[in-house]
């Protein structure tokens, strides 16, 4: 077998996007890099089909779900939409948000960004602010409009990191600047999720599914940007790849070892 082969493989959804008369799945480089610096191999996946998403599982490590332009369409959580102009993806919606239940009980690894966390919450059962900056005492989130990335993605706020969890556990700090790129947030969590991180207004930057049997983080930034010069950023990656590695090893483990 080859090193690549042994590489843990990550499922990275697709986003659909209408350019002329055509529709095209698209992935940000960004988050395909990351996947990389985490030691792994990414698996991009369009539009999967309901019944075919135990077989995507079998044959994957590890989920990242990616950040986007577009959001979760608000039906999701029984609200209209709010703001017609904002992009939404409800191809990509409908089968992100069943993956992830599964996902978390096969005990897979789960990392999420932006709208996959997003995603996360509103796939348990939680609900979102679909403009939080609209709601007091809450700040603008969102990054200013039509800038090159370094200004997109520069250090917009700190998180306060809430002692004993997850995130606790990888990075080792109380608190830490983080990147701002989105006008979505948590509203109501999700039932058996634990908020890891908070922004000074309050906004949940981070949460776990406690219950969850395998690695779990979801963060509401970006640390997939420039991840290489990021030292959070390369721990987040890191215990990403390293419970993928477990996954795969615990499955898969090799001559004369029965799987766990």
């Amino acid at each position: 077998m080859t090193a690549i082969s042994r590489k843990p493989v990550v499922l990275v959804p697709a986003c659909n996007v209408q350019q002329g008369h055509h529709r095209y799945h698209t992935v940000g480089k960004k988050y395909t890099d990351a996947v990389r610096l985490a030691g792994c191999m990414p698996l991009i996946v369009p539009v999967a089909q309901a019944d075919e998403l135990d077989a995507l599982l079998a044959m994957v490590d590890a989920v990242l779900l990616t950040g986007s332009p577009s959001n979760v369409h608000p039906s999701n959580f029984d609200e209209d939409v709010y703001d017609p102009s904002l992009p939404l993806d409800p191809d990509r919606d409908a089968w992100t948000l069943p993956l992830i239940p599964k996902a978390i009980a096969l005990g897979m690894p789960l990392f999420t960004i932006c709208r996959g966390t997003q995603e996360a919450n509103v796939a348990l059962g939680g609900s979102l602010h679909q403009a939080v900056h609209e709601v007091a005492p809450h700040i603008d989130h969102r990054a200013p409009v039509g800038q090159p990335g370094d200004v997109t993605y520069a250090a917009a706020h700190e998180v306060a990191v809430v002692p004993g969890g997850v995130l606790a556990g990888i990075v080792g700090a109380d608190r830490f600047q983080v990147n701002s790129a989105h006008g979505q947030a948590v509203n109501r969590l999700a039932p058996g999720l634990r908020v890891e991180a908070r922004a000074p207004d309050g906004v949940v930057e981070a949460f776990s599914f406690t219950e969850a049997a395998g690695f779990n983080l979801c963060v509401q930034w970006h640390p997939e940007w420039q991840a290489a010069d990021n030292p959070v950023s390369m721990q987040l990656l890191g215990a990403f790849g390293q419970a993928a590695m477990d996954y795969r090893d615990r499955r898969n483990p090799g001559p004369g070892r029965k799987p766990a």
